[in-house]
């Protein structure tokens, strides 16, 4: 039985690298360029209905081949299950899959441009294309510097939603802009604000703030003013150090208060910011005051709360906060300035 193409497909007499190196199993290879193209296609804004309204050209080097097969070969080859999911469900299955086919089989995530594949056909990100040492990881095949235009070609005209489509984003975006969207989401997950470790805990507000009781164990207070005392008895010997995070519950919001030592050039200072548990936008809505003082001297700072969409480094490398030298720290603390007692007290307040 021959393999008769739909009138909108025409082969040409060059096929692009990535094909060609699979040409010596010539029926396996164009009916998974057939299947990339009714999948592509389905996912195309318009969905199924102008599959046939593009002719697609194809170029194979230098080989002439009959295209002719038997429906045995065709029973499970990627073309029939194209055509049963343009036929049939256009929805999921085709999106798996589109989804299969651009993951890559290192990392597991969507591929973006360069692909590259070994002359076996099994592509790979670029990305974990130095990490297997230009290895193919299916067959162990050099992989070279072969580009798989046709499967880039192939993402171009899919439109995906997000990864975070679960947690509540809508939003559909062409493939190659989705990676851009998601970076940026406002539906991604947040980081663990905890500053005292690296902690790798990822998580929305309120399930962030359970793990910061339970887990890191923070001072929670209810309240918008407080007066926090920080206290070290070697303050000269400590070059570098973090207190314990205090979150306050406020206009039933949280807001994490932030109090470090370390060095602006060749000066030890203490910096004292506060971060807030949400986005820029809504942080944005409130603002704080803090305040250090003794012996009869006031030192106070005013700003915007930041977001823990930065991390607690970004804010103190912006210098973002109340910033004080240890002189002056120590000189408020009282007595013979060897031990340090510093007294901040602030409030939060919402702007109309």
């Amino acid at each position: 039985m021959s393999l008769h193409l739909p009138s909108c497909y025409k082969l040409g007499p060059v096929l692009p690298l990535c094909v060609a190196a699979a040409v010596r199993d010539l029926t396996t290879s164009v009916c998974s360029l057939l299947a990339l193209t009714f999948s592509a296609r389905i996912m195309a804004p318009g969905g199924g209905g102008g599959i046939c309204k593009e002719v697609i050209e194809s170029h194979l080097a230098s080989v002439d081949f009959d295209m002719a097969t038997s429906s045995a070969e065709l029973r499970g080859s990627p073309l029939r299950k194209a055509a049963t999911g343009l036929c049939g469900k256009l929805g999921s299955s085709s999106m798996n899959d589109v989804h299969e086919l651009l993951e890559c089989p290192v990392c597991v995530n969507l591929m973006y441009p360069p692909i590259y594949q070994c002359p076996n056909g099994h592509t790979v990100c670029s990305n974990c294309k130095t990490r297997v040492h230009n290895c193919c990881p299916t067959c162990r095949n050099e992989l070279g510097n072969i580009r798989c235009l046709a499967l880039e070609k192939v993402a171009e005209s899919l439109e995906l939603p997000c990864k975070y489509q679960i947690l509540g984003c809508r939003d559909i975006f062409p493939y190659y802009s989705k990676l851009k969207h998601e970076k940026n989401c406002r539906y991604r997950p947040y980081s663990c604000p905890y500053a005292g470790a690296e902690c790798s805990v990822t998580g929305d507000i309120p399930f962030l703030v359970t793990h910061l009781k339970n887990d890191h164990k923070v001072d929670m207070h209810d309240g918008c003013t407080f007066n926090h005392r920080y206290v070290k008895s070697n303050p000269h010997e400590v070059e570098n150090a973090t207190w314990m995070l205090t979150v306050f519950n406020c206009f039933g919001r949280q807001f994490c208060l932030h109090f470090e030592a370390f060095h602006i050039g060749m000066a030890p200072v203490y910096m004292a910011f506060l971060r807030f548990m949400g986005d820029e936008d809504e942080a944005r809505q409130f603002s704080y005051s803090l305040e250090v003082g003794g012996s009869g001297r006031k030192f106070m700072w005013q700003g915007v709360p930041r977001s823990i969409r930065d991390s607690h480094r970004k804010v103190r490398d912006s210098q973002d906060g109340l910033i004080i030298q240890r002189n002056l720290a120590l000189f408020f603390s009282g007595g013979d300035r060897q031990e340090l007692k510093l007294k901040v007290a602030g409030r939060i307040w919402k702007e109309q």
